[in-house]
Parts: C-alpha cells; structure tokens; sequence
C-alpha cells in the first residue's frame, strides 16, 4: 500500500535562533532528528529577507538530506537572487512560493493569471530547470480550477495547494466542506496531467486527519505546528505521532 509522504518544514527552529542571533537551535540537527524519524523530507523556506533560513543553512541541511538519502525542498520567491542560489545547490525540489516582505506568513498562492507576474515565475521555472535539470518545482497556489489549469502551461512537476483558509476555518470549527470539494476538484485536473498533488500551510495534527481521510494529497509539508508541539514532547515524538496517523490511511490505487 502507498502513504502520503510527510516534508517536515524547519523553519522556525531557524526562527527561535534568529530571535538571540546565537547558533544554536541547529537547523542541521532539527533536520537530522526529522528524518532519522522517517520524514520523507526536510522543507526550508529561504526568504528574502532572511528572517529565519540564512544562506549556510541551505548547503548544511542539504548534505544532511544527502547523508540520510532523502531529499530536500527548498522554498523560494521568484527573486533573481533567490533562484541563483537554488540552481547553485540543485535542491531536489523547488517550490516556488509567493513573497511579501510585511507578511508574518505566507498569505496565499502564487498569482498566475496576472499576466506580468505569470511570466515572472515561467521565467523562475524556466531558469531553474535550465540551470539544475534534476530538480523537480511544485508551484504553491490556491486549488482554483482556473489557477490549476494555468499552472499546467508552465514547466513544472507538482503544484502544493494553499491549505491555510481551510486550516483556519478546521481551527474556527466552520464547516470546511467547500474546501474538500475545491481540492477533490484540484485532484483530478492536477493527476490527469500526471504532476504532483501536495499540500501545505496552517496543517495541525487535526486538520491534517480530515484531509488524509480524502485521500487526495500525496504530500505534506508541515512546520509551525511540528515545532511548536516538540517544545512540549520533542521533535522526534511529533513527527512519530504524525507519520502513525498518516499510514493509516491509504493512498487510493
């Protein structure tokens, strides 16, 4: 039987370091424990305004990804800058995120219908695949009919959908059945193209349960709730208690 796959986002470790400027927590070590632990891979955001990830994190993380056999995705804005890193690593994957500087979170998908900034991230894609060929891009987007089907024209492997407003809304106790017909919509435009179907933001625990009992996603990449949960049972727990939950829940086919 085939499992969901779980990217363990260790973002803020490198957040809780940057609060003292110390080096310590280690990134490296939050990923070495996620992965010893059977995360299928370790997620880290470099952001242009490097308020957590900083730019030695991203090779020490990778050799670590390479020493356990797993990959790593890295994520990134569509920044020049940015994009000339990744192709100098050759992360195994890039996803490509939507960036603003005041934002505390990533507030949303990738915009690809405004025509300005769908040529900027066809340029990203087109850049990254020319200079690293081996790394595979999801693009982060909404799980709009309209968007899904955009991102198909673009060179790119897998699309990870915007959970946040269903993340809230699970939060909130709303009735989250919209969303769940939004990404069962989303599934069958993304897999008859044959990319990738993951998802991402805001996931706890819960949340996470109602979307592995639809069967939809691949994978998952997690991170807030990871780190702040193993400040009470430690990482190596949380991510234990998570991988149990998602096997036991098949993959359709």
């Amino acid at each position: 039987m085939k499992f969901a796959r779980l990217g363990v986002n260790i973002d803020h470790v490198a957040t809780l370091r940057q609060q003292r400027g110390e080096y310590y927590p280690e990134v490296m070590r939050a990923a070495e424990v996620a992965l010893a632990t059977g995360a299928h891979q370790v997620t880290i955001h470099l952001r242009e305004d490097r308020r957590h990830i900083q730019d030695h994190d991203v090779p020490v993380v990778h050799d670590m990804c390479k020493k356990m056999g797993l990959p790593l995705n890295l994520e990134i804005g569509c920044s020049d800058e940015i994009i000339k890193i990744a192709i100098k690593e050759k992360p195994e994957w890039v996803c490509l995120v939507p960036e603003k500087r005041e934002e505390r979170t990533t507030e949303g998908g990738l915009d690809v219908i405004d025509p300005n900034n769908y040529q900027r991230v066809k340029k990203a894609c087109e850049d990254i695949k020319a200079g690293s060929p081996s790394t595979k891009i999801s693009l982060f987007v909404e799980a709009d009919e309209v968007v899904l089907k955009k991102c198909l024209s673009l060179k790119a492997d897998a699309v990870e959908i915007h959970t946040g407003e269903y993340a809230r809304d699970f939060l909130d106790k709303k009735d989250v059945t919209a969303h769940l017909v939004k990404f069962n919509l989303g599934e069958s435009i993304i897999k008859e193209a044959g990319w990738g179907y993951h998802a991402g933001h805001g996931l706890t625990f819960d949340s996470l349960e109602t979307l592995l009992q639809e069967t939809q996603f691949e994978e998952y990449n997690i991170g807030h709730w990871i780190i702040a949960e193993s400040v009470f049972i430690g990482l190596g727990h949380v991510v234990k208690e998570m991988l149990t939950l998602i096997n036991k829940y098949p993959l359709k086919g």
